[in-house]
């Protein structure tokens, strides 16, 4: 496993959760662990899945964060856009200056 250097954020609709989660299951060499948040969708951009996501004016989305080197990056996301091809998935990739574990 290559050096984390970054962080790949990934946010999408709670729809696609299962297929995202199985997608990074498949390549274990690439995404050896990441964490899940429920977040809100805001702005001009979003969908609305329901009537009560457009009163609230806000989207049930997951917001996924894999720490990984950064060439194991552009691979999962070569994997990810190939498998899921969807203009509701966005992503960012941030640096990491420190990864660890306390113990």
């Amino acid at each position: 496993m290559n050096t984390p250097d970054c962080c790949l954020t990934i946010v999408f609709p709670k729809s696609l959760e299962e297929n995202l989660i199985d997608l990074l299951l498949l390549h274990p060499d690439l995404a050896g662990g990441f964490t899940t948040l429920n977040v809100e969708g805001h702005g001009s951009g979003a969908t609305y899945r329901t009537v009560f996501e457009q009163v609230r004016g806000r989207t049930h989305h997951v917001q996924m964060q894999i720490v990984l080197a950064r060439s194991d990056a552009d691979t999962l996301l070569a994997h990810m856009k190939a498998e899921l091809p969807n203009r509701e998935i966005a992503y960012w990739i941030t640096p990491v200056m420190e990864f660890g574990r306390f113990a």
